[in-house]
This record gives C-alpha cells, sequence and structure tokens, in this order.
C-alpha cells in the first residue's frame, strides 16, 4: 500500500507530512518507556523483519497481490509507541534505497501504514484482551483479529486522504469499495503472518511480547499431589540464561529474515498489489510521478548491474535488512539511553509463563 509521489497533491501531502512527524515525535518519547536492554535489540529486529515479509507479495485475487504491513505485528511485539517507529524506519529505508513509496507521499504512508494500523490493532487487541481468558491463545487470536481489522482500516484512511487530496478526478465512492474489498482479503494474510508470529514468539519468550505482558505468573512444582510456587531463581543465576536466550532468539530472528528477503523473495507473487491494481483500474495513478530515487544502485529491489534476477533479488533483500537492523537497532538504542530513571519496570521480568 506504498503511495507513491502524484497521486495526493502537494497541501495535503504537507498536511500528512505534519501530523505524521507529530505522532512520530510523541511515539519517540513513549517508546522510552517501553524499550529497556533487552527489547531495544528486538525492535531493530523488529523493523528489520516487516522489511523481509513486505517482500513477500501473497496472491489475494486474480492479477492481485497483497503484503504485510506490520502495525499491529510491531504494536503487539514491542509497543504501540515503538511499533510506529518500526514502521516508521521500514518506510525510510524503503522509500530513500528502493524507491518504493514516493518520498514526497512519506507522510502519508506513515500516517496510513504506520499510524494507523499500529493505533487501530493495539486497541483492538487490547480491548479483545480485556474480555477473553488471558492466556497464549488469547494472546494470539487477538492478535489475528487485531491485524485482519487494520489493513481495511488503512485502506479507509488513504480513502480519505485521497478524498481529500487526491489528484484524479474519481468518484470517491468507486475508490471505496475497491481498496476495502481487495484490503479484507489482503487482511486474511497480514492476520495469518502476524498470529503466527506472534505465537511463535511466545511459544518461546513470552516475556518479550509487549502484548503478553502480565500473562505469566511464577513456576508452578507439584509436592505430594499439592501445586506449590517454585522458588524463584536468584538474579545472578537467571541473567545469564536469559541474556543467551534472548540472543538466540535475536540470531534466529535476524537469520529468517535474511533467508525470507535473500532466498524465499524471489518466489513472492509479481502481480500488483492491491493499491497498484485499484489505482491502474479506477484510474487513480494517470499523475503519478517518477520516484526522486528511481536511479538508486536499488531501486525497484534490485541491484544495479547484475543481471541475474534472482542473485539481484537476493543481494538486495539482504542489503535491505542489514540496513535496517542496523539503522532500527541504532534509533532504539538512542531512545533507549534517553529513557527517563524513573520509568517504570516492568514486573514480570523475573517470572515464568504459566
Amino acid at each position: 500500500m506504498h503511495v507513491p509521489d502524484g497521486f495526493i497533491n502537494a497541501p495535503v501531502s504537507a498536511a500528512a507530512g505534519v501530523v505524521a512527524a507529530g505522532a512520530v515525535a510523541v511515539s519517540l518519547r513513549g517508546a522510552r518507556r517501553e524499550l529497556d536492554e533487552r527489547t531495544a535489540p528486538l525492535a531493530g529486529l523488529v523493523a528489520a523483519f516487516i522489511f523481509a515479509v513486505q517482500m513477500l507479495n501473497f496472491p489475494v485475487a486474480a492479477g492481485t497481490s497483497g503484503h504485510l504491513l506490520g502495525g499491529a505485528l510491531a504494536a503487539i511485539l514491542v509497543g504501540p509507541y515503538t511499533g510506529v517507529l518500526c514502521v516508521t524506519v521500514v518506510l525510510l529505508m524503503q522509500g530513500i534505497l528502493f524507491a518504493d513509496g514516493g518520498l514526497t507521499a512519506l507522510g502519508v504512508n506513515v500516517l496510513d501504514m504506520g499510524i494507523t494500523t499500529t493505533v487501530v490493532a493495539y486497541a483492538l487487541f487490547r480491548g479483545l484482551l480485556g474480555v477473553l481468558p488471558r492466556t497464549r491463545r488469547s494472546v494470539t487470536g487477538a492478535s489475528f483479529v487485531a491485524a485482519l481489522v487494520s489493513v481495511p482500516a488503512a485502506a479507509c484512511v488513504f480513502t480519505l486522504i485521497y478524498w481529500i487530496g487526491g489528484t484524479t478526478d474519481i468518484p470517491i465512492g468507486k475508490v471505496f469499495t475497491a481498496m476495502a474489498g481487495v484490503h479484507v482479503l489482503i487482511g486474511i494474510g497480514e492476520a495469518v503472518i502476524t498470529a503466527l508470529t506472534v505465537g511463535a514468539v511466545i511459544a518461546v519468550r513470552p516475556d518479550l511480547v509487549h502484548g503478553a505482558r502480565g500473562l505469566t505468573s511464577s513456576l508452578k512444582l507439584r509436592i505430594d499431589g499439592e501445586l506449590v510456587d517454585a522458588p524463584a531463581p536468584a538474579p545472578a543465576q537467571a541473567a545469564p540464561a536469559a541474556a543467551r536466550s534472548h540472543r538466540r532468539i535475536w540470531a534466529a530472528g535476524l537469520v529468517t529474515a535474511l533467508v525470507l528477503a535473500g532466498f524465499v523473495s524471489y518466489y513472492a507473487s509479481s502481480s500488483p498489489d492491491g493499491l497498484e491494481k485499484v489505482a491502474a483500474d479506477q484510474g487513480i495513478d494517470k499523475k503519478t510521478e517518477e520516484h526522486a530515487a528511481k536511479d538508486s544502485p536499488l531501486a525497484d529491489y534490485g541491484v544495479k548491474d547484475v543481471s541475474d534476477a534472482r542473485i539481484s533479488g537476493g543481494l538486495a533483500g539482504v542489503i535491505g535488512v542489514a540496513a535496517t537492523v542496523v539503522v532500527g537497532s541504532g534509533v532504539f538504542y538512542v531512545v533507549r539511553r534517553r529513557r527517563t530513571p524513573d520509568a517504570p519496570a516492568d514486573p514480570t521480568r523475573d517470572t515464568e509463563s504459566v
């Protein structure tokens, strides 16, 4: 759903940029409370993983594909404020390095793909957890529903922005019907990817999932037929094991992202995504402008002067993942360092999952 230059006029694009910049500023402050010494590296990895999975377009209808937006996944894994920053980093990397998503439309894309998906998904996710049993399955199920709803919500926001500042005169009813219809289908794919990823992390390290905090309790032991609380491990003993586990999670996630972007992406659907298809069918793309980074060595997710499509796309994907994890980790490290000394600690850090 990357909006290119030329879809939205300059005044509305500028206004969207101001709103997006304000939301990012708020998120930078909010992320200080969400990040700590273990979740800051995870946030950089989440950004890189979203970048990688966005390269995997999946078919949703004849001649149409979709890809992960990632707002729901980021918000549930690392928190809503940090989630906005994760998607923003991805959009910056895509726009600057890969000519994907217009630079003048960056504010529109951050507002639509980053802020809308994250806010809608996390609000719905927390609402569902408030009425569901507090279990891992509830977290996974709520993740599915939140991700599913977040995609058509983003499609509706794009339609609203287009209604206000679209550069072509297309009946807004047609745009809304087309965008909502195809993005409900894309939302199903988003929901599956989000639920599987959240479920996989919860199964290994539930304490690292922001949306699962509070669903942990002390480990139970059965003694003489009775369940009793197990003694908590001493901090000096628990810390090294937790650090090793955290490093394994980070390494496994990075390898997964590299494989997806460097190898699996070659087999992704080549059909236009939902927005591209609707734009072509409805005539929204009549005034599309060339991307300012069209001559980038990595434009269109290929390495310039590498003729083999498989190698070119794979190298571009690996470079993108590496760049995103470096930039994202740097941003979150700085945000973490600026965390206020009296920021509340997470009470679930030293407990085992039930």
